[in-house]
Order: structure tokens, then C-alpha cells, then sequence
């Protein structure tokens, strides 16, 4: 009989990182600093595991995740809804740091998620500027909601406020785009992508942070990673909408504004929205099949590294519609 291969669970709190493997119930715990990180490796690596499974968790994973990529080991991060509702699945109800290490080791023997390659260090500090402009651009919509309704003796200080939040805005959007123009590889697929009617500089840049598998997976996979593949509602005989759902919410926002700017200044995109609402399709619906059809065409230019060329949209438009 062949050994079953041991894929290793860590649950990463902000002090401690416990560490589970799936071929033992033993659970083992280090400190959630620089030496502590080196520990854990250094146990990871002798379990030879074939796979490691840590939980997203607002970015304290990524100095273990880094570590363990460093020494060439194989890491995935994964969803917390994910082993959640697989936790649930096998019953397991409780929640402690311990039960969270077994049930992702657990988790990585029975469902084998695939691999891929972890941002590099240039890619982290783009998604986290990328992040905190969107943090900056909540509290300035705020602060312009609570200054309509502002008594007069705190409106001075939301104005003030709000012109930090402009400076703010606009210094992270220069650091944004002076580190895409120094990279010659970003900045051919950033030229790439605004080449598209209805592309701009925030959607392209949250394309190229957000979603580094453009033009590595084919349209299908693409637009289900998103979340703008419609998926089935089906039961017996009964027949449910097809609705989008999961994927990457930050992603989807830009996407739409994008779609619907495109259906205005881009001619394939436009014609597009056109014919659905003509064939009775609901202008929210259409516009997520907009969003779909942007995405390939995108993904697609990303694949060939080629520039925005209207004829072949137009005939995989007409196709798809």
C-alpha cells in the first residue's frame, strides 16, 4: 500500500501559529514572531508535507507564507468561508486554535487545493496600497455624507478632513503609478489593459494587483475566480435563475463600473448591452454579462499580449450574445 501524503494545517493568530499535520492528531504551537516563524518552518519542513494549508486573515499569514515559499515549501492560502463550511461538513462545530489547525490539515488531505505561487514582495506592497486607497476613498464618501447634514460648528473640522483624505488619496494614487511605470513588465500590461475603451488607470491597476492570473487561465476558470460566471439553480425538474456569487468582491466593483462606462464609449461592449436588452435580458443582468465579456476580451489581449483590436471582440461578442 502506497503512504498517504501529509499536507499540514496552521492557524495563524496574532501571537501564536499552531501547527497541525494530517497523519498525527498532535498539534503543536509557536510564537508568532521572527523565531517562532523560523521554528514552525523548521518542523513544517521535516513532515514533508504536499501540501500546507493556511486561512486569509487580514495579512498576518503572509510572514509565515513568505518563510515557507523562501524554503521552496508548498503553501496555499484559502478562503475562511471555504473551511468553514467544510468544517461543518465533518461536523466539526467547535472552534479553538487547535481544532482550526486539524480541520485545514484535514482540509488539504480530502479536497487537495491547487498550489499556486504567492505574491512576490513588490506584488504585497501594491495590494496593500491598493487596499488602503480603497479604505481612503470609504471614509471620504463618508465624510462627504456627514458634511451635508453637519451642524456649522463641525463642519470646518469634516472639511479638513476631507482635504487630508484628497492629499492622501492622490499620494497613493502617484506611488500606485510610479511603481507600475518602473516595472517594465507592469507597465507593458498596464499599456495593454487602458488600450480598451472603458479601462481607465484605477481598473487597470486593481486588475493587475487583484487578479495576476490574467491571462493564465481560460475564460471559463477566469470569470468563475471573479465571480461573474452565472451559476446553476437547478432542482429536479425545477429551473432557478442563474446567479453570480463568490469570487473577488473588489475585483467585481471596478468591473462594473468599467462595464458600465464601456457600454457608453466602447463600440463591442455597446452593441453587446444593446442586443441582450433587446432580447427582453434586465439591465442589471446585462450588465453582469458585460462585465463577463470584458473580462474575456482582457484576459484574452493578457494571453497573446496583444493591444485592444475591435473586429475580434466584435464577432466573439456577436458569439457569446
Amino acid at each position: 500500500m502506497t503512504e498517504e501524503a501529509v499536507y499540514v494545517g496552521v492557524d495563524v493568530a496574532k501571537d501564536t501559529l499552531d501547527v497541525a499535520d494530517s497523519g498525527s492528531r498532535e498539534t503543536r504551537q509557536f510564537l508568532n514572531d521572527p523565531q517562532g516563524i523560523a521554528q514552525a518552518v523548521q518542523h513544517i519542513a521535516s513532515l514533508q508535507p504536499a501540501g500546507i494549508i493556511l486561512e486569509a486573515t487580514g495579512n498576518l499569514e503572509m510572514p509565515l507564507a513568505a518563510a515557507l515559499q523562501a524554503e521552496c515549501l508548498p503553501v496555499v492560502i484559502i478562503n475562511p468561508r471555504q473551511v468553514r463550511d467544510f468544517a461543518r461538513a465533518t461536523g466539526a462545530l467547535a472552534k479553538t486554535d487547535a481544532i482550526d489547525a486539524r480541520i485545514l490539515a484535514l482540509f488539504g488531505l480530502r479536497i487537495k487545493p491547487e498550489m499556486r505561487p504567492l505574491p512576490d514582495k513588490q506584488a504585497r506592497e501594491m495590494r496593500s496600497l491598493l487596499t488602503r486607497r480603497r479604505q481612503l476613498m470609504e471614509m471620504l464618501v463618508a465624510e462627504r455624507n456627514r458634511l451635508s447634514r453637519a451642524d456649522e460648528d463641525v463642519r470646518p473640522n469634516i472639511k479638513d478632513h476631507i482635504k487630508w483624505l484628497k492629499e492622501a488619496l492622490s499620494d497613493i494614487n502617484n506611488d500606485l503609478e510610479r511603481r507600475i511605470q518602473s516595472s517594465p513588465s507592469w507597465h507593458e500590461k498596464d499599456n495593454l489593459l487602458r488600450s480598451v475603451p472603458g479601462i481607465g488607470k484605477v481598473v487597470s491597476t486593481t486588475l493587475l494587483i487583484e487578479l495576476p492570473e490574467l491571462g493564465q487561465l481560460n475564460r471559463r476558470k477566469i470569470a468563475a475566480l471573479v465571480g461573474v460566471a452565472p451559476l446553476n439553480r437547478d432542482s429536479g425538474a425545477m429551473r432557478g435563475k442563474r446567479t453570480v456569487w463568490g469570487g473577488r468582491a473588489a475585483l467585481r466593483a471596478v468591473l462594473y463600473m468599467a462595464a458600465l462606462v464601456a457600454t457608453k464609449c466602447n463600440p463591442v461592449i455597446a452593441a453587446f448591452y444593446r442586443r441582450l436588452l433587446d432580447v427582453g435580458k434586465v439591465k442589471k443582468v446585462a450588465l453582469v454579462a458585460c462585465m463577463r465579456k470584458l473580462l474575456t476580451m482582457v484576459n484574452a489581449m493578457m494571453r497573446t499580449r496583444t493591444f485592444w483590436n475591435p473586429e475580434p471582440a466584435r464577432k466573439s461578442a456577436v458569439t457569446e450574445a
